[in-house]
């Protein structure tokens, strides 16, 4: 009985992913601080109050930020620059639908329901951000 506990220990503790690691240690994109509010009820806003839209806006983050509303309750937010580039004009990603995409010639996209890179090469997938709903406001900071 106690190889078997001490193997699923042992199994656990070795186990754990890096990817927290990968996600929030990217040497190619700085930690910028800043807090968003998006009040759901102004016109500009209005789409992020439906399944399935997203808002971006190029004035946060480093190189913008994508909000996702994933069911109402639910949200994403994340870093418009490549996660996998040096900083650069190229690097800062367009949104299509749920694909962003970068400009520099090598294909990536990423996915920002998720964050990860659904197309082209590297490590790293998108800086996320974290998003809280207090009544009719949605708040994105990092």
């Amino acid at each position: 009985m106690w190889p078997l506990i001490f193997s699923l220990a042992f199994l656990l503790l070795t186990g754990c992913s890096q990817d927290d690691n990968i996600r929030y240690n990217n040497p190619y994109l700085p930690n910028e601080s800043f807090r968003l509010n998006l009040n759901l009820s102004l016109p500009e806003y209005n789409n992020l109050n439906f399944p399935g839209n997203s808002f971006t806006t190029y004035n946060f983050g480093i190189n913008g930020v994508v909000v996702y509303n994933i069911n109402n309750n639910q949200y994403t937010a994340f870093e418009l620059s490549d996660p996998n580039h040096p900083l650069q004009d190229c690097s800062r990603l367009t949104v299509e639908g749920i694909i962003a995409k970068c400009s520099c010639g090598d294909g990536n996209s990423y996915n920002i329901l998720t964050g990860e890179l659904s197309a082209g090469t590297g490590q790293y997938p998108l800086k996320p951000y974290r998003v809280r709903k207090n009544g009719n406001v949605l708040e994105i900071f990092n």
